[in-house]
């Protein structure tokens, strides 16, 4: 299609994914450890509640050191890589996103969804009881400290889902997005479009990330349509990040429902992650996707193949995208 295309290699640590389920164990130890705290007569009344909000505080901080990719001795590091395309010696104006990178999970995103809400009801869950420890002055019964402790680890196994296990084709997340920036390159006749195609998205957001950091230049006043996920059923989504992108939102809104399909602005869900995110403070940024909670189901597992996939939808949003530009106009 006449691309200049130009690797931008990184290396990144697969341990990234355990920062969920390092959580989700922190949690349980400290549902354990408040179980003793919410019914010793001798423990102060606000020692509890300490515990609980520094526990948190703690395993959130090392959580965080494990998912941005923090260099912990002995942990392995993988090589992968950004792909950068531009046509031509034009500025380019916008660029299409999509990650050509997939994984297995022991659950689907819709279990990791599940897993996330759990684990937020264990923590809020703990810390009512500790308040309630430190209202009231006495020991707790041993049914209400029980109900904490057992809500703790209930979260604790839910979260260590997140590891991975198996491998998965990604027909739909992210084949579809990969058709989608593809179909658009082949409507797009001039140099004013550019093409990345991110590797490592399933670990965190890796190589967007990398990008952003070691050219941050690349997204001046441009803008940044991420696609990832275009099933071919669902509620049909253009997510934005802040203020700035609403307008980029806007227009592509209007331009997307000439697929016969309401389209819903929103920003992104808890528990959820694109490659948008990543330079939405450099750039106007958006992700386009479809999905519902079957396909939820599907991500992330052995089962996310092209089997039962029309991939005419996302084929068609590329070349809708790519023909908003002929003219020389933004989206």
């Amino acid at each position: 299609m006449g691309y200049s295309v130009r690797e931008q290699p990184f290396d990144f640590s697969a341990h990234t994914l355990w920062a969920f389920p390092i959580f989700g164990a922190g949690v349980g130890v400290m549902g354990l450890v408040l179980l003793l705290l919410f019914r010793s007569p001798t423990a102060s009344s606000g020692t509890a509640l300490i515990v609980c909000v520094a526990g948190v505080l703690l395993f959130e901080i090392l959580a965080w050191k494990v998912g941005i990719g923090a260099r912990i001795p002995g942990t392995t590091f993988r090589n992968d890589a950004n792909l950068i395309a531009v046509r031509g010696d034009g500025p380019v104006s916008t660029w299409l996103v999509a990650h050509v990178d997939t994984k297995a999970q022991a659950q689907s995103m819709a279990g990791r969804l599940i897993s996330i809400w759990v684990v937020v009801i264990a923590v809020v869950a703990l810390i009512l009881l500790a308040g309630w420890r430190l209202v009231s002055g006495a020991p707790l019964s041993f049914a209400a400290a029980g109900a904490g402790a057992g809500i703790a680890l209930i979260a604790a196994v839910f979260a260590t889902g997140s590891r991975l296990q198996g491998s998965s084709p990604g027909a739909r997340d992210n084949g579809t997005g990969l058709l989608a920036v593809l179909s658009a390159a082949e409507e797009r006749p001039d140099g004013t479009l550019g093409i990345i195609l991110t590797g490592a998205e399933e670990f965190g957001l890796v190589g967007a990330r990398h990008l952003a950091r070691a050219e941050p230049t690349l997204f001046r006043g441009t803008e940044v349509v991420n696609l990832d996920t275009l099933a071919d059923r669902g509620d049909f989504y253009v997510i934005s990040h802040n203020s700035s992108a609403v307008p980029l939102a806007n227009r592509l809104q209007a331009r997307l429902e000439a697929l016969g399909l309401p389209v819903t602005q929103r920003r992104l869900p808890m528990g959820i992650l694109v490659d948008s995110l990543a330079v939405a403070r450099l750039a106007s940024a958006v992700t386009v996707a479809r999905l519902d909670w079957e396909v939820l189901r599907l991500m992330h597992t052995p089962r996310d193949t092209g089997q039962g996939l029309d991939p005419g939808f996302a084929e068609a949003v590329g070349r809708l995208i790519g023909r908003s530009f002929r003219s020389g106009q933004t989206v």
